[in-house]
């Protein structure tokens, strides 16, 4: 596995062990389609989170948060809705968020995060 590849599973291990103990329920991990994937799918309280997890060694080439632009924020709302019509049983009635997690360091276990929740 590519040192890059390590760095972001790393990185969405992470991620979810910080929603668990945050009282998230993850219901999916890695979950692809035609469109693209999803990194995360938990829910809290009754609403689901679409999370996406960007992992970085450094801030050198910029905070994670950056690559989660308009366009990026677009595509995840599409994966939300495909995952959520491919799920029709666990998305009827809920509302849907989408989230960020940022991850900056050299060894995800340890790294800072930061969360976004509710980024429209």
């Amino acid at each position: 596995m590519a040192a890059k590849d390590e760095l972001g599973r790393g990185g969405e291990d992470r991620a979810a062990r910080h929603l668990t103990q945050r009282g998230y329920r993850i219901l999916d991990r890695n979950w692809r389609c035609t469109q693209g994937e999803i990194d995360i799918v938990a829910e809290i309280s009754g609403i689901l989170c679409i999370v996406e997890v960007k992992t970085r060694r450094s801030i050198a080439f910029g905070h994670p948060f950056e690559a989660v632009d308009e366009r990026k924020r677009e595509r995840l709302w599409r994966l939300a809705y495909a995952w959520c019509k491919t799920h029709a049983e666990l998305a009827a009635g809920r509302m849907l968020r989408l989230e960020v997690i940022g991850i900056i360091g050299a060894d995800p276990a340890e790294a800072t995060i930061e969360h976004l929740v509710d980024l429209r």
